[in-house]
């Protein structure tokens, strides 16, 4: 099963970045072949073959609730996401953590979607136990 972790970093990139690789890293002793996709430095990047997809990013501002508006649009030029099983998640920050996992997880049940879970991940640790447990089918 072919499973892509997409992450868009921000100001919060390396955070980012540790925790996606420890969620690749327990999602790959599962035995899946997982891709590490930077939705900020990769383009033209396509979803269709994949799976399952986990999307993560940080919030973009103090109070929480907002996300980069480069995950929308990568999301929509990404080829067909629509129906694809999905885990969002998002790094400790801002104020409001739960109303940007809120505003992540709606922009992509927007694409179509279907999200199976979602966390607010701390380390590359807990990533790392996450991936092991998730159920990607």
């Amino acid at each position: 099963m072919k499973v892509a972790v997409l992450f868009f970093g921000g100001s919060g990139r390396q955070q980012l970045l540790e925790v996606s690789k420890g969620l690749v890293r327990g999602l790959e002793k599962q035995g899946k072949q997982v891709d590490l996709i930077d939705g900020d430095r990769d383009v033209n990047v396509k979803l269709t073959i994949y799976e399952y997809i986990a999307v993560g990013t940080s919030t973009v501002s103090l109070w929480g609730g907002k996300v980069s508006k480069k995950v929308t649009t990568f999301l929509a030029n990404s080829g067909i996401v629509s129906g694809k099983r999905c885990f969002a998640f998002i790094t400790k920050g801002g104020i409001r953590k739960t109303k940007t996992l809120r505003e992540l997880m709606r922009i992509m049940e927007h694409e179509g979607m279907y999200l199976k879970n979602s966390r607010l991940l701390t380390s590359a640790e807990e990533a790392e136990e996450i991936g092991k447990r998730l159920h990607v089918g």
